[in-house]
């Protein structure tokens, strides 16, 4: 098969390898499309290596057609319409993964749609379900809402009938999260925004997802509320941040640090099974929708990188595989 080679250059190149096969838990992917996520900016960079054993590939999720199952496998079979969350290798023509890491296409979707929504989708409700433990009518407070698990969280938090207040940078994207169900914005260019979150919720934040740390976090302990929870998913401003503990004594605050490609086969599954159950439905009936700002063949991974290292994007970039 082919898949996108990171070289020694840390170019990006479109090469034959071997093709997996697939364990006794597994199944095995004709790949239709990859997502494009900051870890893969990452992982070419040689800042984040693969979890133990996973493929040393890009890519963490994708949808196509499973082609082979495992022995132990009973409930997935060949030729059934998937998309999957992947600890890597999903740049590629073909991919294997355990089978609790798959999902149906929701009805409504195209195969190539559906590559977009396993890796940020099981994120957002990672963070504002099972971290957060984000309840109706509580305020949460968006950093990056316009990325990929962004554009996700904002829906999930008017899903769960939260209301939410949005950080981006650029009034194009900030109109994109208003119409994506935030009701408070900042444009992270003009300035810190504490103040403008501070005015939106006079009492405080109750949820928190923050991409960015570094300076962010004390703002972001500011302006979280009594009881309050702040989920750190990235480091994009850096690992080194300041931490007021007489606030997180007296406000009794929760800090998480959080990722979801190291956690286990089992945890994903667990994730993934929520998410089928609660936002599937939601997918079929458009009320809940992948945001897609481009999607472009796979032997165009480089500009791919480049786009989203450009920050210019709204909602996720695909990778479409054709035959090679």
């Amino acid at each position: 098969m082919h898949a996108i080679v990171v070289g020694s250059d840390r170019q990006l190149t479109w090469s034959e390898v071997p093709t997996p096969d697939p364990g006794p838990h597994e199944v095995r992917i004709t790949v239709a499309a990859a997502g494009v996520n900051r870890a893969d900016l990452l992982q070419r960079a040689g800042l984040y290596p693969p979890p133990p054993g996973a493929s040393e590939l890009l890519g963490l999720e994708c949808s196509g057609t499973i082609d082979e199952v495992g022995e132990r496998v009973s409930d997935l079979a060949p030729g059934d319409p998937v998309c999957a969350l992947l600890a890597g290798g999903g740049y590629a023509e073909s991919v294997v993964c355990p089978a609790g890491c798959v999902l149906p296409i929701p009805e409504g979707l195209s195969v190539v749609e559906a590559a977009a929504l396993p890796e940020v989708f099981a994120t957002a409700w990672m963070v504002l379900c099972s971290e957060g433990q984000l309840q109706p009518g509580e305020a949460v407070l968006i950093h990056a809402a316009a990325s990929g698990v962004g554009t996700a969280s904002l829906q999930l938090a008017t899903v769960l009938g939260a209301r939410s207040f949005a950080t981006a940078g650029g009034s194009e994207k900030l109109q994109r999260c208003v119409e994506l169900g935030a009701s408070g914005t900042h444009d992270r260019h003009e300035g810190p925004w504490r103040d403008a979150v501070a005015q939106w919720s006079p009492n405080g934040v109750d949820v928190i997802l923050d991409p960015v740390g570094g300076d962010y976090i004390t703002d972001d302990q500011r302006v979280l509320a009594i009881g309050g929870r702040l989920v750190v998913i990235g480091l994009l401003g850096g690992r080194d941040a300041g931490l007021d503990l007489g606030r997180l004594l007296v406000k009794r605050q929760r800090i998480v640090g959080t990722t979801l490609r190291s956690r286990s086969a089992e945890d994903k599954a667990r994730i993934l099974t929520q998410l089928q159950r609660e936002l599937w439905p939601r997918f079929t009936d458009g009320t809940v929708r992948p945001i897609i700002d481009q999607v472009l063949p796979i032997q165009e991974a480089e500009q791919a990188h480049a786009l989203l290292q450009g920050n210019a994007t709204v909602g996720k970039i695909l990778l479409e595989v054709g035959s090679s």
